[in-house]
């Protein structure tokens, strides 16, 4: 059966389902040539995940994240050292001469951890940015395949409930963005 059902229960979805998979079966004996139907269906994820050009950003992304993790391990080294040697004087020191090399200290840690965590919500931002940059400019990629499928919209998986396997064109579309746009030098 060439269904996809995706949070459906019921008698009613049975009957869907049956009525589909009949749909599809004559579909499949008539023609070998893909699903022509005036909505089709993807996996955004997916596609943003499989094409050459979401794989680049991503590595981009990746390869920020790994900076920016060992950048942080230097920096929480460089703190514990630092508070080690602080612990060791304590002894050594008046009170009110420990006072202001403490509070020395919590003050640089404190800025140290703030500029971590805005470059961490950077990153972030610049993931959720190369996302966005993606499906911006595979739309007109999307657009082309659509109207080349005589199709009328394109839906996420995620938003039906119920379709004929034949109607997801990931596959389709992740090859026609990686023979269009690449790993994204090719704008």
């Amino acid at each position: 059966m060439m269904l996809r059902l995706a949070r459906a229960g019921g008698f009613a979805a049975i009957l869907i389902a049956a009525a589909l998979s009949a749909a599809d079966t004559r579909a499949q004996s008539a023609t070998a040539s893909p699903q022509t139907s005036p909505i089709l269906t993807l996996d955004q994820d997916a596609l943003y995940q499989r094409s050459l050009y979401g794989k680049a950003l991503r590595a981009k992304i990746a390869e920020d994240v790994a900076k920016l993790d060992s950048e942080s391990r230097r920096i929480d080294a460089e703190l514990e050292a630092e508070e080690r040697a602080l612990t060791q004087k304590r002894s050594e020191l008046s009170a009110a001469d420990f006072a202001p090399l403490a509070a020395a200290f919590d003050k640089k840690a404190q800025k140290m951890r703030a500029e971590n965590a805005a470059a961490v919500a950077a990153l972030r931002q610049k993931e959720q940015d190369g996302r966005k940059e993606f499906f911006t400019v595979a739309a007109q990629v999307l657009g082309d395949f659509m109207v080349e499928r005589g199709a009328a919209a394109i839906l996420d998986k995620s938003a039906v409930i119920v379709s004929l396997r034949g109607l997801d064109v990931t596959d389709a579309v992740v090859a026609r963005i990686d023979e269009v746009l690449g790993d994204g030098t090719k704008k």
